[in-house]
């Protein structure tokens, strides 16, 4: 069922595979491939294309959501899209506090645990930590879904997880490399800047790095491992090096998310650049980046996660697992938020909030109104 909801990922997948094996596409078609798909990411999210159908609403659930850390703006935005699902589905809904540790989580999660709701929600933190509690929640019956707790999308039998709520981050990656190939006609030179404490950041870096190998003319300039903890005291440093070092061959910028950016761009502004480098995050989609990609402010795209969205399909996966029925398979396509897009879908606030009717949708498989 996933891969019904899969084109764009799966067009993308292709287009690497078989650019892989033997450079079996030319390099023209390599990049037109890529604008076709760029085009495709950043269209108008106008039609829904995730699940039509499943069981109807149960009754008088009690779900608890275990934040990873409520400073932290992705699992309050997918918090907010539960409040608002929870709501219309008539159910019991609490948030706990993993306030950034995991001691913290862990007590969270013994004291979710304790107050035996119907589902216990991991929000943004990795289940690893939590081996034999989780199995103690399970023995209770207790129903564990997650977002964000790994970064592949989809059940997790290793936690007992009916289904972790996430974007594919190979999607995004390859989205975000494939923007520079489009942009430059396949001649893009590329810094890339990851952070190796992060599997998840590393992943990503690797694959856009394999993208824009993939393109003949194109040139991976430098791969730079610098942690995100100290972007605000290196990244200004770092760019004026990369300026002396590369000059006008530093045309592309690809980061793992935006916050290299934030430190990025005053240092960008002081040299007198113009629109280049071309800065493009695999991820995030933060507010500062918003503004920056609205104003052409030394950031030309990033690619935000629907957090709305997601808690929506918590609630729909939550439902599927009371119903004893299998999750819906739904993976939320990439989408690139470049300068002509940003003001539809969510942009007007700074967030991305397709308007495919998505709510409308999932009332329609609950049968409610």
């Amino acid at each position: 069922m996933k891969h019904s909801f899969r084109r764009t990922f799966t067009a993308v997948a292709t287009l690497a595979a078989v650019s892989f094996a033997g450079n079996a596409f030319a390099d023209d078609s390599f990049v037109e491939e890529a604008k076709k798909l760029v085009a495709a990411a950043t269209a108008k999210q106008e039609k829904w294309d995730g699940p039509t159908t499943g069981p109807q609403l149960q009754q008088g659930k009690n779900v608890i959501f275990i934040a990873s850390d409520m400073k932290n703006g992705g699992v309050l935005g997918v918090i907010d899209g539960m409040k608002e699902a929870v709501q219309v589905a008539g159910w019991k809904f609490d948030v706990l506090d993993g306030a950034g540790t995991v001691n913290n989580q862990l007590a969270a999660l013994n004291q979710a645990i304790a107050k035996k709701p119907d589902a216990i929600i991991i929000g943004g933190w990795n289940p690893n930590v939590a081996k034999i509690p989780l199995q103690k929640a399970t023995k209770n019956g207790i129903v564990l879904a997650a977002w964000h707790a790994s970064p592949q999308p989809g059940p997790d039998d290793k936690y007992n997880i009916f289904y972790n709520v996430t974007s594919d981050s190979d999607e995004i990656a390859r989205l975000s490399a494939l923007q520079a190939v489009a942009k430059s006609d396949g001649k893009a030179k590329v810094v890339i800047l990851t952070d190796s404490l992060y599997e998840i950041a590393l992943r990503k870096a690797n694959v856009m790095k394999e993208v824009i190998e993939q393109c003949k003319e194109c040139q991976v300039l430098e791969f730079i491992d610098t942690p995100l903890a100290d972007t605000s005291s290196r990244m200004p440093s770092l760019t004026f090096s990369l300026l002396q070092k590369y000059g006008d061959d530093l045309q592309y910028t690809l980061a793992i998310n935006d916050l290299y950016f934030d430190f990025m761009a005053p240092s960008l502004r002081s040299a007198n650049k113009g629109d280049t480098p071309y800065n493009i995050s695999a991820g995030d989609g933060s507010v500062t980046a918003y503004q920056r990609i609205r104003n052409n402010d030394k950031q030309f795209a990033t690619v935000p996660e629907p957090l709305n969205l997601h808690g929506w399909q918590l609630v729909d996966e939550l439902n599927r697992a009371f119903s004893n029925e299998k999750p819906s398979g739904y993976i939320t396509p990439a989408h690139l938020v470049i300068q002509e897009n940003v003001a539809f879908d969510g942009g007007e606030n700074n967030l991305y909030d397709p308007q495919n009717g998505y709510k409308e949708a999932y009332k329609t498989i609950w049968g409610v109104k």
